[in-house]
């Protein structure tokens, strides 16, 4: 196999275990393990992985001025990012979790235009507005309360934190994702976000009943933190250097419709009206904002 054809491999693999998480983290939440206490589980165990791996590695010393760039990424991508996020899944559904998850691209186009002065025409701004829509109408229309999903209003208001948090994140750590290793960034953002999290998610950390956890539990938490936050970053970088971003950026439209049919199948979630609608509108909106524009050079015929 080529290795065109294993970074193909390599994203698909990343989507498909963002597009799971959804329904396997919703699992855990709350009856086993509460939001803040998987948030301990998550951060503390990615920090030991990555830090595990960077021994192995060729040693990479991050610049004092770039320290405070790193504090900011870690508050916005891995201490509000995550708590929103988990805290909607607790309270809010696995379609919803999926739907809002394609809203980044639009969030991050725009915090690029309003802080970066990135240019933006009249077509990205369609699709800004399409995203929001769409994010609006699940928020007012699609929160219809359940057994699993407490209260859905508020879950999916800590999902759009979470999109514009994590779409923050993006906007911040790129410069320095370009200056420093994968491995090298992970290990200090989950460092300091295991930090920086730690007195808010140690109550609920230390109220699990691990004795009493079921090997169907136990298998979810190893997957959230092996799979979607230690391989997935491993599996991407892996796909950036080989294909084009638009190549891997492409996979993100896969991941709501994983989300929702693995939520589906397994039934734990349904897709109504309302959520088919907010789904299909946001995915037109990112569509347009995604587009690259289409130069074409005319060239004079000489007769």
């Amino acid at each position: 196999m080529n290795t065109r054809s294993l970074a193909l491999l390599a994203a698909a693999g990343a989507t498909t275990i963002y597009g799971l998480n959804h329904t396997v983290a919703k699992v855990v939440m709350p009856d086993h393990v509460g939001a803040f206490g998987f948030i301990f589980i998550r951060t503390a165990g990615a920090t030991i992985l990555f830090w595990l791996l960077s021994l192995v590695l060729p040693r990479e010393k991050i610049e004092v001025k770039d320290y405070l760039r790193l504090f900011l990424a870690a508050l916005m991508g891995m201490c509000i990012n995550m708590l929103s996020f988990f805290k909607g899944l607790e309270l809010s559904t696995p379609v919803n979790s999926g739907i809002f998850a394609t809203t980044n691209p639009i969030i991050i186009l725009l915090l690029s235009y309003l802080f970066l002065s990135e240019k933006i025409g009249a077509r990205k701004f369609l699709g800004i507005g399409l995203g929001f829509s769409g994010a609006i109408m699940l928020v007012l229309y699609g929160s219809e309360n359940s057994t699993n999903a407490p209260n859905v209003f508020l879950g999916n208001i800590f999902f759009m934190i979470n999109s514009i948090f994590f779409s923050a994140f993006i906007v911040v750590i790129k410069p320095l994702s370009e200056k420093y290793s994968t491995v090298s960034l992970m290990k200090w953002l989950f460092l300091i976000g295991f930090i920086l999290t730690f007195p808010i998610t140690l109550e609920e950390f230390t109220e699990v009943q691990w004795n009493k956890l079921p090997f169907d539990i136990i298998w979810r938490i190893a997957f959230v933190v092996f799979g979607t936050t230690f391989s997935t970053y491993l599996l991407n970088l892996y796909a950036l250097r080989n294909l084009q971003a638009s190549t891997v950026g492409a996979f993100a439209y896969a991941q709501p419709i994983i989300a929702i049919s693995y939520a589906v199948y397994t039934g734990n979630d349904q897709l109504d009206e309302v959520k088919a609608i907010a789904c299909l509108i946001i995915m037109l909106g990112v569509y347009l904002v995604s587009k690259k524009p289409n130069f074409k050079k005319k060239v004079k015929r000489v007769s």
